[in-house]
């Protein structure tokens, strides 16, 4: 088992750094996004995270038409359990942040949404991710998306900032959630909201796997969702609401739900 959170973090940092870098490489021959839609999620324990390695198993996870006109090094690098966009109901105006941002998707969906009068932060600590996203974004000419540097369990933020926050399969990355939680609530303005889709485990056993390629792959992270609501509660949110998705991940090679863990949809609001 895999307990010193530095080599998590540094681990996941390498892993997803590189999954951006690849893109970058080879974003002159990626096609455009397409529209259309399949069906179910893939998982491969072997690859960064649970999210789709192709353009095809990133649309499984969108609604129809969402991804029309982004760049497809967004959608390439995006390494998601679901969609937190189209459950946040984000409004005109609102101020958004996404915690671990990749290759900026969900920041660009949220911006469309928003529109010119809200604004939209995206929060990763991959160096390449972030140039990735920052070439995604002016490529797209989009004026109400930033991306800023820094680790989610501590936020180089202000206070009170944010309406609302997503996060796509990033806080099962992370081996200090506590802290997230408490870095999220201070971020969030009063009333503001938390809007995940992440892995989380089956059962209080927890995940099934617990090496250090199982914390990349967002399964030796996943907790139970008692464990994982209470330390929300913890951080002082209410109307915390857990929905499972219906995708239960497993190793592509045995075609078995060995790892104990499925994508969810985590709502809770920050006190007014």
């Amino acid at each position: 088992m895999v307990t010193n959170q530095n080599d998590i973090k540094e681990l996941v940092r390498e892993r997803y750094g590189a999954r951006a870098q690849r893109v970058i490489e080879l974003s002159p021959v990626m096609e455009p996004a397409a529209e259309e839609q399949t069906d179910g999620c893939g998982c491969n324990v072997a690859s960064a995270c649970c999210g789709p390695e192709d353009m095809e198993h990133a649309m499984r996870l969108y609604n129809d038409g969402q991804l029309a006109g982004l760049p497809a090094e967004s959608i390439a690098a995006s390494a998601g359990c679901g969609n937190p966009t189209a459950l946040a109901g984000l409004q005109p105006g609102e101020r958004v942040l996404d915690l671990g941002s990749g290759g900026g998707i969900d920041c660009f969906l949220s911006a469309q949404q928003v529109g010119e009068t809200g604004r939209v932060t995206g929060l990763d600590m991959t160096p390449s991710m972030l140039e990735l996203a920052r070439k995604n974004r002016d490529n797209l000419g989009f004026t109400n998306v930033e991306f800023v540097q820094g680790e989610i369990e501590a936020m180089p933020l202000p206070s009170d900032s944010y309406d609302v926050i997503i996060s796509n399969c990033v806080v099962c990355l992370s081996p200090d959630k506590d802290a997230v939680f408490s870095e999220s609530f201070r971020v969030l303005a009063p009333g503001g909201r938390i809007h995940l889709s992440d892995v989380l485990a089956l059962t209080p056993q927890g995940p099934a796997v617990t090496d250090a390629e199982s914390w990349v792959a967002c399964a030796a992270g996943a907790e139970f969702h008692e464990v994982y609501t209470d330390r929300l509660r913890r951080a002082g949110f209410e109307d915390i609401e857990v929905n499972g998705e219906g995708v239960e991940f497993w190793d592509e090679s045995e075609k078995t739900t060995y790892t104990n863990t499925a994508s969810f949809k985590v709502t809770a609001r920050k006190p007014v």
